[in-house]
Order: C-alpha cells, then sequence, then structure tokens
C-alpha cells in the first residue's frame, strides 16, 4: 500500500485492545495488541525480530525496486500501481498460519458479526481508496528521485491526524501539532526547492510537479484511508483478531487489483507491457523478476507491520516504521546516486523530529489507557 502500501498499513491500520474501553481510544490513533496474551519468552521475541526485519528490508526494498522498474525502462503506471496490490494471496496464507497458532476464544456470545453487504460495502470503498493511492504513488515514483518521493510522502502522518480529527475526534496535542508542523514544513522544504531538485532528474518540469502533486495527493489519501480504517475497526468490525485485520487489508487488496487491472487494459498500457519487456535494460528474466520481487515485498512489509501491532503495540509498529524512514533516501544515494542537498538533509531531520513527536503522543495515550484499565480492574477486585 504505499507505498502508499506501506503507510496504508500501518494506519493502514488502528485497533482497541479491549470492547470494554472503545471511547477512550477516540483519543488515539494507534492499534493495540491482541487480547490474547502472549508468553514473553524467546519465541516472542524472535517472532518480533523477523517482524522488526521485514517492516525495516521491504520498506526501501519495495520503493527502491519500483523506481529501478522506472529507471530501465518500464513506462507503465497502471503496472507499476498492480504489482503493489497483487500479491494479496501472500496475506492469505500468513492469516491461515495465525489461525493455526493462535488458540480460539470459546466466548462467541458477545461477538456481533457485521452482514455480508456490511463487509463489501466496507472492502470495496477501501479497494477504491487504496487503487487511487497506489496509482497516484505509482505516478510520484515515475516522476520524483526516490529520496524526495519518500521524504513527501512521510507527510501521510499530518493528513492521517488531520482527518482523525474529524473522523475519530482525535485531539490536537501539544505534541501532535508539533509532528503536523515538522511533517508539514518537512514537505514544504522539497516542494519550495523544486527548482534544485528537478535539475537532477530527467524529465520535464511540467512532469516533476505533476509527481509532486500526485505524491502529495496519496500521501493525503493514505491518511485519509488509515483514519477510515481506525473508523471502521471501532464501528464495523469489532471483533478485533489478526484474522479481521487481515481479511481488511487482503479484501480490499482484491478489490483495489480488480480496479487497477481494469485501468491497465482501458488505457491500453497492456498491449505495450511485451515491447516493454524485450527493451527492459536489464534484460527479460530481470523485468519479472523485478516486478514479482515488488509484489512479494509490499506484502511481506505489511505482514510484518500487522505481526508487530499483535506480537507488541501498534506505537512499537510505528517506531519501527520511523526509524525505516532515514533508510530510503539513503539506499536511494548508493542505488540510483539521488544528490542529497541541503534541502533534503533539512526535510530528511524534520521528518524523523516529526515522527517521533508523533510516536511519543502514542506512548502517551498507551500508558494512560493501560494505567485506566489497572486502576479499573483493581476497583472491580476491591468490589469483589
Amino acid at each position: 500500500m504505499e507505498r502508499t502500501h506501506e503507510l496504508y498499513v500501518n494506519g493502514q491500520h488502528n485497533i482497541e485492545a479491549n470492547l470494554t474501553y472503545q471511547e477512550e481510544m477516540n483519543n488515539t490513533m494507534e492499534i493495540e495488541s491482541s487480547p490474547i496474551p502472549q508468553p514473553k519468552n524467546y519465541k516472542r521475541w524472535l517472532r518480533i525480530s523477523i517482524y522488526v526485519f521485514f517492516v525495516l528490508s521491504c520498506q526501501a526494498l519495495s520503493t527502491i525496486l519500483g523506481r529501478l522498474y522506472f529507471e530501465n525502462g518500464g513506462k507503465s503506471t497502471w503496472m507499476g500501481t498492480l504489482v503493489q496490490l497483487i500479491g494479496f494471496p501472500v496475506l492469505f496464507l500468513f492469516r491461515f498460519f495465525s489461525q493455526i497458532k493462535t488458540p480460539k476464544s470459546t466466548d462467541t456470545s458477545l461477538r456481533q458479526y457485521p452482514s455480508f453487504i456490511t463487509l463489501g460495502s466496507v472492502y470495496i470503498v477501501t479497494g477504491l481508496l487504496v487503487s487511487a493511492n497506489s496509482y497516484m504513488s505509482s505516478v510520484g515514483l515515475l516522476y520524483l528521485p526516490v529520496s524526495t518521493f519518500s521524504l513527501i510522502l512521510a507527510s501521510q502522518l499530518a493528513f492521517t491526524a488531520f482527518f482523525s480529527y474529524f473522523l475519530n475526534s482525535q485531539k490536537f496535542t501539544p505534541f501532535i501539532v508539533n509532528s503536523l508542523f515538522l511533517l508539514t514544513i518537512s514537505s514544504a522544504l522539497l516542494v519550495v526547492n523544486t527548482d534544485e531538485s528537478q535539475s537532477t532528474t530527467n524529465v520535464s518540469r511540467a512532469k516533476y510537479v505533476i509527481g509532486i502533486i500526485c505524491t502529495i495527493g496519496a500521501s493525503a489519501g493514505i491518511g485519509l484511508l488509515l483514519s477510515l480504517v481506525q473508523l471502521i475497526l471501532r464501528k464495523v468490525l469489532k471483533n478485533h483478531t489478526v484474522s479481521t485485520v487481515m481479511d481488511l487489508v487482503a479484501y480490499q487488496s482484491l478489490v483495489a487489483s480488480c480496479v487497477v487491472l481494469i485501468g491497465l487494459f482501458a488505457s491500453g498500457e497492456w498491449e505495450t507491457l511485451t515491447n516493454e519487456m524485450e527493451n527492459y535494460k536489464l534484460g527479460k528474466a530481470p523485468y519479472v523478476l523485478t516486478l514479482a520481487s515488488i509484489a512479494i515485498s509490499w506484502q511481506v512489509y505489511t505482514i510484518g507491520v500487522v505481526g508487530l501491532i499483535f506480537e507488541s503495540s501498534s506505537v512499537f509498529s510505528n517506531s519501527i516504521t520511523a526509524v525505516g524512514l532515514p533508510i530510503v533516501p539513503v539506499v536511494a544515494v548508493i542505488v540510483f546516486g539521488d544528490k542529497m542537498n541541503t534541502s533534503k538533509i533539512f526535510s530528511i531531520i524534520l521528518a524523523i523530529w516529526g515522527f517521533i513527536s508523533f510516536v511519543y503522543q502514542h506512548y502517551l495515550d498507551e500508558m494512560k489507557l493501560k494505567i485506566s484499565h489497572t486502576n479499573a480492574l483493581e476497583r472491580s477486585s476491591s468490589t469483589c
């Protein structure tokens, strides 16, 4: 998702740990871990380590490979969009093995399952939004240097907080306001210095501006999607399990893939794919391998994010994603020779600062929720 896929999955993805405290969670933007207790042993930490590796490696790999496709002769934005989504069957495998390892709850009396029409509507609406975000991010990656693209896309957190203010009653605390300000300035630095950044690319000024607009649009779309998914998980999909989240991600990817396939054939770009593969600078086999690797890496990234959420918490998952933020621009400098000018360096610093401020506010919210939960349990014990 964006990456768009990537940042979707994060926001893509906020769940409450206990239905009794749903209203308290309206003021947070995090997804709590599964209500099923996890034993703190070496196996759990091994799983966490694996998920961390998935997030950090695939976050950078998927974006770099996406740019590599365009850099060596790939021209289809619809194909660049499709490979972000088409690997969704991998998620069903992860869901299957998660069900085997996770003990099933025997208490089903309080569960409320939405109707087929409700679920279908949720998957279709979010799938359409995912397809639009993925297409805009594909256009942005085509026209912009990877470092510029990834830094502008980081502003999704600012948009997430903005939309959550209206959809999820998100409070604008000093840390959230600070994060919004820093992330906005971080992206604005790159937009203002268009001439300096555009001189390092081979695209026209018009296409460069289109790339910036589409990337900002994708960032805003991701923010809207994350806030909408949080609302859906709180109001509609109340059975907060790994299977619920994986179903949401997988089925909306299925819908989005169908939409993108329609766009691929309607635009006529499918007719040029054979010629594109034959003229790919690295050869036919690397062409197929690049596209397959992009598809797999996006889905492995998604598994890593969701896995961290349920093994630990959304705060930890967001923190790992924030740690991976500087990786993409640095790798882009090494692989593609992107110039790391002054504006990009300041943009990275401000973006990291904004991420830390955003995650720290989530940490405070999590601590407040845990204290409230503990106090409630103590009061309950005392009355007994």
